[in-house]
């Protein structure tokens, strides 16, 4: 499953919900420095989808603010469909 996502780095607090332009808003406190908003935002997306964190991984976009992450396709069910939709709503 393929997610588009926009990471907004410096966060007061990390938060997973709602929409930019297509793609999904991930809010993190960590700043954008070698790589750490990029992992914290995938960890949170995880966390927020109910997947460990092996499964979520980054496809595009390592030094962007929009990036493309894929979930793998084993851990993926209704109840993670249902998650993401949530999130995406609000």
């Amino acid at each position: 499953m393929r997610i588009a996502i926009r990471v907004r780095p410096g966060a007061s607090r990390t938060r997973v919900g709602g929409r930019h332009g297509g793609a999904l808003v991930v809010a993190v406190g960590a700043r954008a420095v070698d790589g750490a908003a990029t992992e914290a935002a995938l960890a949170a997306l995880a966390q927020a989808l109910g997947v460990r964190r092996r499964h979520v991984t980054l496809v595009t976009g390592a030094t962007s603010r929009d990036k493309v992450v894929d979930v793998d396709d084993t851990v993926v069910d209704d109840a993670v469909r249902a998650r993401f939709a949530a999130l995406a709503e609000g």
